[in-house]
């Protein structure tokens, strides 16, 4: 449970730098993905989830 709050927190990290870093380029980031079609939304989103459980599983070995 430590592992999953740890990594939720580092996720809002890294998000909440993108926006306050960068935010036109985040702003036009979100408008091109509502441009995607449902299928390509699914598509990137299962290709991150599949790259987020590979690097877990070499950071835990």
């Amino acid at each position: 449970m430590n592992d999953l709050l740890a990594g939720l927190g580092i996720a809002l990290v890294v998000e909440g730098f993108l926006w306050a870093a960068a935010p036109q380029m985040a702003r036009r980031a979100v408008e091109e993905i509502a441009t995607f079609s449902t299928g390509r939304i699914q598509s990137c989103a299962l290709a991150a989830v599949a790259v987020g459980v590979f690097v877990v599983w070499l950071a835990r070995g």
